[in-house]
């Protein structure tokens, strides 16, 4: 089934509030790297739930796409994990480790973009 960078970010995005996820943000990289056209930055509260999330978003893009993550990083220390579907990178954080490296600033120029979840 053929899906749009678009529609993939918004999957993992929904997937991410399903699981109770904070602070979802949504960044389109189309224009500012040849890397992916999407970031999917998102919080759990702690190792357990980070890991929820991401079973989740996999799960979830797996259903309504047949995709699987060309790779899946960081699952030993739950801390940052990252899950890459080529067009679209899911960065799952604990707090503190968001707040360290705060993607969202270092990609402050890419417009936010809106996938209709509950604010």
């Amino acid at each position: 089934m053929a899906v749009t960078p678009f529609e993939l970010a918004r999957i993992a995005a929904v997937a991410a509030d399903d699981k109770k996820a904070k602070d979802i943000l949504v960044l389109d990289l189309s224009d500012q790297t040849d890397v992916c056209d999407y970031f999917v930055i998102c919080t759990g509260d702690n190792a357990r739930m980070a890991d929820s999330i991401v079973d989740e978003i996999r799960e979830k893009i797996r259903k309504n796409t047949g995709l699987s993550p060309l790779s899946t990083e960081g699952r030993e220390g739950l801390k940052w994990i990252l899950v890459d579907y080529g067009s679209v990178v899911v960065h799952v954080f604990q707090p503190e480790v968001r707040d360290y490296y705060r993607l969202e600033r270092l990609w402050e120029d890419a417009p936010r973009v809106d996938v209709g979840l509950e604010a």
